[in-house]
């Protein structure tokens, strides 16, 4: 990847951490820094997760964003990006979230794969589908650090994909060779048992199981890693939703099985769990 000389990637990536840490928003990299490319933006995310890793946080897996035809063109582009999650983003199935320091987290409904070994990127196996054994509905909680929750293509990818928690349900074992239909599967996302959006897991690259394929070739490209029993987060299935303190949010995906998460009142000072 190419990296202009005159960006500070890593104060870059420090003042996106500042923005977390602090549940303060920042305005767009790309305000004050015109130049920024999808080269820099993903150099900026390394430097980003490597603050996470010394900080004692561990790499869990992988997450693709950008991957509904819809979001794709809102943006202007056309393919997907990808992301990195780390052990401190789980949540338990049914736990308790806290997001009294996030700056704006919302929720979408997933699926989730588990990846069966480690993979090298750069030389795939033949049978992308073999990388998988599992397969699970699942929660990811977005909340990008920048102000009004708007940016460019390179400020969110600079900003990790927005990633903040997810939650895994449980996970649907698959055989040696078996082919499991996860495409046109229905999923309902509710908030203290009611709906408040539907959709299908077809949104999801047309099928999610594409997204292993893409998350292989975009983990070559810029250089992530695919972990032994890690997580690949699909991309969502609907449009986002915000979160309120006190609620409980679930989604259904047919076939498949539900995950929850309760949302911390307001003053209870929950921890993640």
């Amino acid at each position: 990847m190419n990296t202009s000389p005159t960006l500070d990637l890593v104060a870059l990536a420090e003042r996106l951490t500042a923005a977390r840490l602090s549940g303060s928003p920042t305005p767009q990299l790309t305000i004050d820094q015109p130049g920024l490319s999808l080269d820099d933006a993903y150099r900026v995310q390394a430097a980003g997760v490597a603050e996470r890793l010394d900080a004692g946080e561990h790499i869990s897996g992988v997450k693709l964003g950008l991957t509904s035809k819809a979001k794709a063109e809102q943006m202007g582009v056309k393919d997907v990006i990808i992301g990195v999650v780390t052990d401190a983003m789980v949540v338990a199935d049914g736990g308790v979230l806290d997001i009294a320091a996030g700056v704006h987290p919302r929720v979408e409904p997933e699926i989730a794969f588990r990846i069966r070994g480690d993979i090298n990127p750069s030389d795939p196996p033949e049978d992308l589908r073999s990388v998988v054994d599992a397969v699970a509905p699942a929660l990811e909680i977005i909340d990008s650090r920048y102000e009004n929750f708007s940016f460019t293509l390179p400020d969110v990818v600079a900003d990790n994909t927005s990633a903040s928690h997810y939650v895994i349900g449980p996970w649907r074992e698959l055989l040696p060779g078996e082919t499991f239909r996860l495409a046109d599967r229905s999923v309902e996302l509710s908030i203290d048992d009611e709906l408040v959006e539907a959709g299908s897991t077809t949104a999801i690259l047309g099928d999610p199981w594409q997204a292993v394929t893409d998350t292989i070739r975009m983990a070559a490209q810029y250089g992530h890693s695919l972990p032994a029993d890690g997580v690949l987060l699909a991309g969502a299935a609907t449009a986002a939703v915000g979160l309120t303190p006190g609620t409980t949010v679930s989604v259904v995906v047919e076939d498949l099985g539900a995950v929850s998460v309760a949302i911390a009142p307001i003053g209870s000072q929950e921890e993640c769990r």
